[in-house]
């Protein structure tokens, strides 16, 4: 089976596409309750390699490996740590299944601190294969997944939902601030 998870309309019109294209097992897109954050009529229709995820944005301190519409919230996250002097990686993890294990060799090799954020549940989700997968490959570092808990969750608007949870970027960059504290960052700059 194959599990995806666009980060927005565009990318789910490319893995529509390339959905279409497999014929010899289940192809799955997971997609939020909500707006598909950006689309255009114009935008490409390519298929995308089975299983790869990309760089959206680079850095240095702690790895986040986020899944569809999760991509934006680590991008504002970033953008409010970045004031403290920390530099996130950002990836776009749209394979759940099979994952990027290339991809994943690398950041595990030149980080020591990765996050996995989800809109699914941590408990045999996304971030417990990373975490399967680290654990396995041996990596020394800190994980921290993030996503719904394996649980009820009280009802609520989704943006309200995604607040409680620390789903949101406000909630990400308390997280992040935990994982790469003010003082370490101080004395990796020194």
């Amino acid at each position: 089976i194959i599990v995806t998870a666009p980060k927005d309309g565009n990318e789910f019109r490319r893995l529509l596409h390339t959905g279409m294209s497999v014929t010899d097992k289940p192809f799955a897109i997971r997609y939020p309750k909500s707006s598909s954050v950006q689309f255009s009529q114009e935008s490409q229709i390519e298929l995308l390699p089975i299983g790869s995820w990309e760089t959206i944005k680079e850095g240095n301190d702690i790895a986040i490996l986020a899944v569809g519409s999760m991509v934006f919230t680590a991008l504002k996250a970033s953008e409010i740590v970045k004031e403290l002097g920390i530099s996130i990686q950002i990836i776009n993890c749209r394979f759940i299944k099979p994952m990027d294990v290339s991809f994943l060799k690398t950041i595990s090799t030149r980080f020591s601190k990765i996050i996995t954020i989800e809109e699914g549940t941590i408990n045999g989700g996304f971030g417990d294969g990373v975490a399967s997968w680290l654990l396995e490959n041996n990596f020394n570092g800190s994980l921290k997944r993030i996503g719904l808990p394996d649980s009820f969750v009280e009802h609520g608007t989704r943006n309200q939902i995604l607040s409680q949870l620390g789903l949101d970027p406000e909630g990400l960059s308390v997280t992040i601030k935990e994982m790469v504290p003010l003082k370490e960052k101080l004395n990796y700059n020194s």
